[in-house]
């Protein structure tokens, strides 16, 4: 009987620790497995709306200098990098077979000049000749006979057309003398603009062969320091933003891996309209123009762009982590658990597209709307243990955060964007 009442009293005893502790100790591991929630608050601020894009660095114009004839290249006058002005000597080529060429059509125009004298002086002769056989006839019609005064009118005749094929001549002679003197002065290879040699093909000695093709020998950029262009491909998508912000005269930003700290400014000089298409990707050609006051850019360098396309001053920003995430239903108050329908427990952006219907089998009207009403979202606010959401209309973005247009939040709200890692060990 005794073993019996201790029994009771022992678990009478153990039943008061029990519910004395019951109370603490689901408190504690109610607490210790709570979800900790990683945020973000919304700030108020200004956000830019940027499109990216890579470029290459080239000179506003490039001037290629040929030769029109042929040789050997007798001196050189200019090295790379040298600044020039138009009309200084760039290079010589052997002249010698030019200069002999100008001295034998200089010898046939004199030629052809004394052949003018001579049948000139000819033509006088039969000129007076003609005269006084009229004379003579006037005076007495029996003196020379008609036959006679024919051959002197026809002996004029024929010595006038002599001096107009002799003429003819000359005026030959002298544009044959034109085109060696020519020849002679493309032996001397001038800078046509002001500019600076980015690039020179010819060595001294080298011998051009102009007749089967006009060599390149030096490449001029003009106006270097003043401006240089950046040719960048912008994707079709983003062309009507390009168009938009040149249109708004917005300015680019831009970096090169020389001077990776440097920050280059420049402005939308123009927009192509000469598509290129890679892998079904269309890309448009967009000119950067920048000035280049140091000679800093240099043609050939890689650029990494941002176009500015819009802006907002004193918005609400919402991070963008926030709109991306979505809770496990599990963790949602009951009237908010409409808004996962649809979504199941996958939170990525990829599992939030594949449930819309794709864009390919809607008509145009509906992408529209589609795409309108993708701008509508929600985020996530702890309200309790549970999460409450909240719907906004998103406007402009950049890389981390997205104007709200409209919406119940207001600045320094914490947003969720993630659950902690789980806690092992007491609660601090």
């Amino acid at each position: 009987m005794r073993f019996f009442v201790k029994l009771l009293i022992v678990i009478a005893v153990l039943g008061g620790i029990g519910f004395v502790g019951y109370k603490p100790v689901m408190d504690y591991l109610a607490k210790r497995n709570r979800l900790l929630w990683r945020t973000a608050k919304s700030e108020y601020g200004n956000i830019v709306s940027v499109v990216n894009s890579t470029g290459t660095v080239k000179p506003k114009l490039k001037v290629a200098i040929g030769s029109f004839v042929s040789g050997p290249i007798l001196k050189l006058y200019c090295e790379f990098n040298q600044e020039v002005k138009e009309g200084d000597l760039l290079a010589e080529i052997d002249p010698r077979i030019y200069q002999a060429g100008v001295s034998r059509d200089q010898a046939a125009m004199a030629s052809r000049e004394a052949d003018v004298f001579r049948v000139q002086a000819q033509l006088q002769q039969a000129i007076n000749d003609e005269k006084r056989a009229v004379a003579l006839r006037a005076e007495d019609a029996s003196f020379i006979s008609q036959s006679e005064m024919d051959k002197f009118r026809f002996a004029r005749l024929s010595l006038d057309s002599q001096l107009a094929v002799s003429k003819t001549a000359v005026d030959q002679a002298k544009a044959t003398l034109e085109n060696s003197l020519a020849n002679l002065n493309y032996t001397k290879i001038k800078a046509p603009v002001d500019g600076i040699v980015i690039d020179r093909k010819i060595d001294p000695g080298q011998t051009l062969a102009a007749q089967f093709q006009t060599p390149e020998l030096f490449v001029i950029a003009p106006d270097m320091r003043e401006e240089m262009h950046i040719h960048a491909s912008v994707d079709e998508a983003d062309i009507g933003l390009i168009k938009a912000a040149q249109h708004r005269k917005y300015e680019v930003t831009f970096t090169v891996d020389a001077y990776p700290e440097k920050l280059f400014k420049g402005r939308i000089h123009e927009i192509r309209m000469s598509s290129t298409t890679v892998q079904n990707v269309v890309t448009y050609p967009v000119i950067v123009s920048t000035p280049n006051p140091e000679l800093e850019l240099l043609p050939g360098m890689t650029a990494s762009l941002s176009f500015q396309v819009d802006h907002r001053d004193d918005v609400i920003k919402i991070p963008n982590a926030a709109l991306r995430y979505y809770p496990n239903p599990k963790q949602v108050r009951p009237a908010d658990l409409p808004i996962l329908e649809g979504q199941g427990q996958n939170n990525s952006d990829e599992m939030q597209e594949s449930s819309l219907p794709s864009e390919k089998s809607v008509s145009a009207d509906e992408r529209s709307k589609l795409r309108r009403d993708r701008h509508r979202r929600h985020v996530w606010i702890a309200d309790g243990d549970l999460l409450r959401a909240v719907e906004v209309q998103t406007g402009l973005s950049d890389s981390q955060f997205s104007e709200m247009i409209s919406g119940d939040l207001k600045a320094n709200d914490a947003l969720v964007i993630g659950v902690q890692a789980a806690q092992f060990g007491p609660p601090k």
